[in-house]
């Protein structure tokens, strides 16, 4: 029998044509353009086109994919009820799960699975999502909800119901850079959760929520969250580097550095980083940005040659804090992001399914005798 590979590290389980990742050479693809490109030319609405097309889109059809889009954001009445039923004290990662898995339940034909159907439900569950997590959000604070402005894209919409007035051009299109970030990358855990589920013929809305309960984990998209809670612990940039050696020492993980796959700079982080820096410059966080630089400084003299860099959770725990976003908005914003990565993969796997089923390497004991439950 074949030796387990814990964690499937180096197991290839699928074929796909959506992300390409060169761990030692610091690069990531979508459908083989540069994500660096994608950041700095294209929209995130154009990244999700590309990644369910698997070609950029033409001028016209761009525009009528936008138009599909918008004219989704807003979800089922009776979806926002159960919303202003929820406790406002819900972590809103929890909420995220629910509401996704809720959509099912008010689409007349939730189990439909072929291709068309597939894309339908797809683009309501992307284009609903910011929104359900932007009436969350207003619920809880007990303020009254700001309905959906078709005239914007995604990122800039979402920040307009999240806060009742138009974000600044800069913070939107940071957003967006976050969510064209964040759209895709590989066969990584959640990723593979959407798969495995859609493998089996389940429904959509399934597979979604699946991927986004192993999304939430803090070794996977929890992470960010995890680097603002650290970057808040330290006091100044003159404690950063103490702080960040003492927990080395002590052998604890930093949050926001290493990953599984980059073993150079995460190019993810490459641009989260110049985006994040302006931000922080617009909005009166320097400090915070710097505490963040003095702290990847620390790190690059004490693990780089490891192969230890800042991933994408670091620098956009800071990109997040500087456009508005609550700490436990961080980790649904990277939802909002994947369910375009997500759904493409549902789709391709779909297009030519075999169902999961890897086995396991029994270590246990054999030839057991039963005692009765009076003997033992």
């Amino acid at each position: 029998m074949a030796l387990a590979v814990k964690g499937l590290e180096g197991v290839v389980a699928a074929e796909t044509r959506l992300s390409f990742i060169d761990g030692e050479a610091g690069i990531l693809e979508f459908v083989g353009i540069p994500i660096g490109e994608l950041a700095t030319h294209s929209t995130f609405e154009e990244t999700v086109f590309l990644l369910w097309n698997v070609r950029l889109p033409s001028k016209a059809e761009l525009s009528a994919f936008v138009s599909q889009v918008r004219a989704n954001y807003e979800p089922p009445a009776d979806l926002v009820k159960l919303i202003q039923a929820m406790p406002k004290d819900a972590q809103p990662m929890h909420v995220m799960r629910t509401l996704i898995s809720a959509l099912g339940l008010y689409d007349p034909q939730p189990n439909k699975i072929d291709s068309p159907a597939l894309r339908e439900k797809a683009l309501k569950a992307l284009a609903c999502a910011p929104t359900i997590l932007a009436y969350f959000d207003r619920h809880r604070r007990g303020l009254p909800m700001v309905h959906p402005d078709k005239n914007l894209g995604i990122a800039e919409n979402f920040l307009y119901m999240l806060n009742g007035q138009r974000p600044t051009p800069t913070m939107a299109r940071a957003l967006d850079v976050c969510l064209i970030l964040h759209a895709d990358h590989g066969l990584n855990n959640s990723t593979f959760t959407a798969r495995v589920i859609a493998s089996t013929q389940s429904d959509i809305y399934s597979a979604l929520t699946g991927a986004t309960g192993s999304l939430r984990g803090p070794l996977h998209g929890g992470a960010n969250e995890g680097v603002m809670v650290m970057l808040n612990e330290i006091p100044s940039v003159d404690a950063a580097e103490k702080h960040v050696l003492e927990k080395l020492a002590k052998k604890d993980k930093i949050m926001g550095f290493g990953h599984r796959i980059y073993k150079s700079y995460d190019p993810r982080a490459t641009h989260l980083k110049v985006l994040a820096k302006q931000l922080a410059k617009d909005t009166g966080n320097e400090g915070l940005y710097e505490k963040s630089h003095r702290i990847e400084q620390v790190m690059e003299n004490a693990v780089a040659a490891k192969g230890i860099y800042p991933n994408v959770d670091f620098y956009s725990a800071t990109t997040y804090h500087c456009i508005g976003l609550k700490l436990d908005l961080f980790t649904p914003m990277f939802v909002a992001g994947r369910i375009a990565g997500w759904s493409a993969h549902i789709i391709e796997q779909l297009a030519d399914n075999r169902l999961f089923r890897p086995d396991a390497d029994y270590v246990g004991p054999h030839g057991v005798e039963y005692t009765p439950l009076e003997k033992r």
